[in-house]
């Protein structure tokens, strides 16, 4: 079963607050998170994902 999207916790990368629900336009939102310290933290996670992916593209070439 889904999880209900007004429940979750979502990270506004134009303000930078963390928002519960579907407050913002999907376009400045980034998650879901299920606590609001992830989404806190979620550049952080986004640059992580985006280190690793670069390196697996490195290791691919």
């Amino acid at each position: 079963m889904a999880t209900d999207p007004t429940t979750q916790y979502w990270y506004n990368s134009r303000t930078g607050e963390v928002e519960q629900g579907l407050v913002s336009p999907a376009a400045d939102r980034v998650g879901p998170f299920e606590t609001r310290e992830e989404a806190a933290h979620a550049m952080d996670k986004l640059r992580e994902n985006a280190e690793r992916w670069a390196r697996e593209d490195a290791e691919n070439d």
